[in-house]
């Protein structure tokens, strides 16, 4: 698949995949960009050898946003002592409620309620927020340079929103999933529909249709680190 093939030159570029628990916010982030989280035990099955892609991301998509790439990455990391913030990563409010079907003992029922929570729900969730902290912080990752302005038309939106259709198995019966995800894929116990048929944590353009010209723009992208 060309799009592993691009993202392949990207990381002999940077030197590699980095991984959140190893992220801090001196190093040298660029303003804005793309990001792309793979998962270990998560092997590509019909597009050559590697691990697939998971998660496909973005920031600051609306117009006068100021949210950076770093700011949008910690918001999944989670703070210092790995107390994150589910309610401002939709990220982690995924892997949280999977883990707490998967793992009933981790189970705390405000876990995905509201925009916000008193003091004392929060402590009851501190636990499930720890191990979210620690399953996404050593999920391999890049990041691409998009330093373009805040805007629903952005061509980081662009890239994003099909991407994920490229790589979404949603729509696909599992005869011609185009590497599915594994048997053991923490996803498959997702509450929500579409991580678990598409393969991927995300929920929102995993239905739509792709537009493969985005791919040369990857590529362009790519050719300029």
């Amino acid at each position: 698949m060309r799009f592993y093939a691009t993202l392949a030159e990207f990381e002999e570029r940077v030197g590699g995949f980095r991984t959140l628990a190893s992220c801090h916010g001196k190093m040298n982030w660029p303003q804005r960009g793309v990001y792309f989280f793979f998962e270990e035990g998560e092997a590509r099955s019909d597009s050559g050898s590697g691990l697939r892609a998971v998660r496909v991301g973005t920031h600051a998509l609306k117009t006068g946003s100021y949210t950076t790439l770093w700011k949008r990455l910690k918001n999944h990391k989670g703070a210092k002592n790995s107390v994150g913030n589910h309610r401002g990563s939709i990220f982690r409010l995924l892997i949280g409620a999977a883990l707490m079907k998967r793992e009933r003992k981790l189970y705390v029922p405000s876990w995905g309620q509201g925009g916000s929570a008193p003091k004392g729900v929060r402590k009851r969730e501190r636990a499930l927020e720890r191990e979210v902290s620690a399953y996404i912080g050593k999920m391999p990752f890049l990041w691409l340079e998009v330093d373009d302005k805040p805007s629903p038309e952005s061509l980081r939106g662009y890239i994003e929103r099909n991407a994920i259709a490229l790589l979404s198995n949603w729509g696909n019966p599992a005869s011609e999933a185009v590497d599915p995800a594994s048997s053991k894929w923490l996803g498959r116990y997702s509450d929500r529909e579409k991580v678990c048929k598409s393969g991927l944590w995300n929920s929102v353009h995993v239905d739509k249709d792709c537009d493969s010209a985005f791919l040369d723009e990857l590529a362009t992208l790519v050719s300029r680190m």
